[in-house]
C-alpha cells in the first residue's frame, strides 16, 4: 500500500508539472510601442477614421471554448481581453474640431460578479490603465458611438472590418459592421482589412521571435513522432503525443487541427478524423503545428510507417523534396508565391513535379499536385497579406509541395516555414531533417530505444 501510494504521488507530481509548464511561461507580448507604431502606420495609410472590434468572449457557447482575441484587433493593440474596441482618428481631424489623442481604446466597465468566475479584467477607470495598455486615452465602451457620430460629421467614410467572401462560423465582422452602419447611417462604411493585412505581411523582429517559439516545439514534436511511429499505433496516438509536446513547451493551443494521415488518408489534404490504425507498408503524413503567444507554425513531414521507404515511396518522396528544394532556393524579394510567370515559386515547383516521374499509367505527376505551394504565416496559419504583391524582406511563408495518388494510397507533402530576407531566405525549420535517409535513421534510432524498454 505504501509503495502504491508513493507511485501515485510521483505520477501526480509529474502530471502537475506537465500541466503547470505552459502556465509558468506567461503569454509573451511585444512592447506596447510596437503596437502604437502599427496604429500610426494604419492611420497614415487610410487617412480616415478606423474602428476595429475585439471579440466579446461569447463567440462560442461550448464550455471548452478558450478566449483568443480577434487577430487584427490584437495586432493593433496587444489587448487580449474581451469586449474592447479601437478607434483611430486621422491627423486631419484636428483641423476639423477634434481635440485630444487620435488613438483610443474602449473597454467594458468592470463587472465584479463576473470576475469572481473568470478572473480580474482591465477596466477603463483602473489606476495606471494608460501605462498598462499603451493608450493615453482609455474610455468606456459606451462612449464609442458618440465619438463615431462626431467624426461622421466631417468624414464621409468610416473604415472597419467587413465580412469577406469566405467568412464562416460566428459572424463577428457582420455583426459589428452592421453596428457601425447603424451608428453612423450617413457614412459609407469601408473595409480596413486589406490595409491591416498589408502591414501584417511584414513581420517585426518580435513577431519573428514568437513564430520561432512556435516552430521549435513543433520541430521537437515531429522528431518525437518519427521515433514513435510504427505499425499498430493509431493516427490519434501520434497526434496526441505531438500536441502534448507543444503544450509542455508553452504553446497555448494548436495552430490548426492536427492532420495525421496514413495509407489512403495521406492523400486527403485536410484529413482530421485520426481513427485509422497504421499498417505495415503505409506512409504517415503528419501536418501538425503549435501556436505560441498567438503566433502559428506550419510543418509537415511524411515518413514510412515501418521505418523504411519502399522504392516507390522513396521515388515520390524525392520528387516532392526536389520540387521543394528548387522552390526554396528561388525564394528572394521580387519572387511571387503563385502565378505562371517565371518569377512564380508555384510554377517552379509544378514544373519540377511535372517533369519527374510518372503515375501507374505513364502520365506525368503534375495532376497529383492539387494545391498551392505557399501561404503567409503569422497570427494566423494562413496569415493575410493584403492585395497580392511580390515577396519582400520580413515576410514568413511556407514552402509545401505535395503529390497525392489515391489509387496508390500514397500521399507525400513536405512543408517548411521560411523567412524572406534581403538577399534570399532563412529556413526557420532547418533543424528538422528532410532527406529520406535522415528520416530512416531517426526512425531506426527510435526503434532501438523502444526495444530497450520492452519487457
Amino acid at each position: 500500500m505504501k509503495r502504491r501510494k508513493s507511485t501515485l504521488l510521483v505520477v501526480l507530481a509529474i502530471l502537475t508539472i506537465a500541466c503547470l509548464a505552459p502556465m509558468m511561461r506567461a503569454w509573451e507580448r511585444e512592447p506596447l510601442s510596437v503596437f502604437a507604431e502599427r496604429r500610426a502606420r494604419l492611420i497614415s495609410a487610410v487617412n480616415a477614421p478606423v474602428v476595429v472590434f475585439g471579440y466579446t468572449g461569447h463567440e462560442e457557447a461550448n464550455p471548452s471554448y478558450v478566449f483568443m482575441q480577434e487577430e487584427n484587433f490584437y495586432y493593433l493593440t496587444g489587448h487580449n481581453e474581451e469586449g474592447a474596441a479601437l478607434l483611430l482618428v486621422p491627423d486631419s481631424a484636428a483641423e476639423k474640431g477634434w481635440s485630444g489623442t487620435r488613438q483610443i481604446l474602449y473597454l467594458p466597465p468592470r463587472n465584479p460578479s463576473e470576475e469572481r468566475w473568470n478572473g480580474p479584467r482591465m477596466g477603463p477607470d483602473d489606476p495606471g490603465i494608460q501605462e498598462k495598455t499603451g493608450f493615453s486615452r482609455v474610455e468606456t465602451f459606451a462612449k464609442l458611438q458618440d465619438a463615431l457620430a462626431s467624426l461622421a460629421k466631417n468624414y464621409p467614410e468610416i473604415y472597419t472590418e467587413l465580412p469577406g467572401p469566405h467568412d464562416e462560423g460566428y459572424p463577428h465582422t457582420a455583426n459589428w459592421s452592421k453596428w457601425v452602419k447603424d451608428a453612423v447611417p450617413q457614412a459609407t462604411v469601408k473595409d480596413v482589412s486589406p490595409a491591416v493585412g498589408t502591414l501584417r505581411a511584414i513581420k517585426t523582429p518580435g513577431e519573428l521571435a514568437l513564430i520561432q517559439k512556435a516552430v521549435d516545439p513543433s520541430i521537437d514534436a515531429q522528431l518525437e513522432a518519427m521515433k514513435m511511429v510504427r505499425p499498430g499505433l493509431y493516427e490519434y496516438q501520434i497526434a496526441a503525443k505531438m500536441v502534448e509536446i507543444h503544450a509542455y513547451a508553452g504553446c497555448e493551443t494548436e495552430a490548426y487541427a492536427p492532420i495525421v494521415g496514413t495509407g489512403f488518408n495521406s492523400t486527403v489534404l485536410h484529413y482530421n478524423k485520426l481513427d485509422r490504425k497504421i499498417e505495415d507498408g503505409d506512409v504517415v503524413l503528419m501536418d501538425v503545428g503549435g501556436q505560441y503567444s498567438g503566433y502559428a507554425s506550419d510543418i509537415t513531414r511524411t515518413i514510412p510507417a515501418n521505418g523504411k521507404f519502399t522504392a516507390r515511396q522513396r521515388e515520390i518522396y524525392e520528387i516532392v523534396l526536389g520540387a521543394q528544394s528548387a522552390a526554396m532556393a528561388a525564394v528572394k524579394p521580387g519572387m511571387t508565391i503563385g502565378g505562371k510567370e517565371a518569377t512564380s515559386l508555384q510554377k517552379i515547383a509544378m514544373d519540377y513535379i511535372d517533369s519527374h516521374g510518372k503515375d501507374l499509367e505513364g502520365h506525368s505527376l503534375g495532376r497529383y499536385y492539387i494545391h498551392g505551394l505557399s501561404h503567409h504565416v503569422g497570427l494566423n496559419v494562413h496569415d493575410p497579406s493584403g492585395p497580392p504583391r511580390p515577396l519582400e524582406p520580413g515576410m514568413v511563408i511556407t514552402i509545401e509541395p505535395g503529390i497525392y495518388i489515391p489509387e496508390e494510397n500514397l500521399g507525400v507533402r513536405i512543408e517548411d516555414d521560411v523567412l524572406v530576407t534581403a538577399t534570399g531566405y532563412k529556413q526557420l525549420t532547418a533543424r528538422l531533417p528532410r532527406s529520406p535517409d535522415e528520416i530512416e535513421k531517426i526512425m531506426a534510432e527510435g526503434k532501438v530505444d523502444r526495444d530497450k524498454f520492452r519487457p
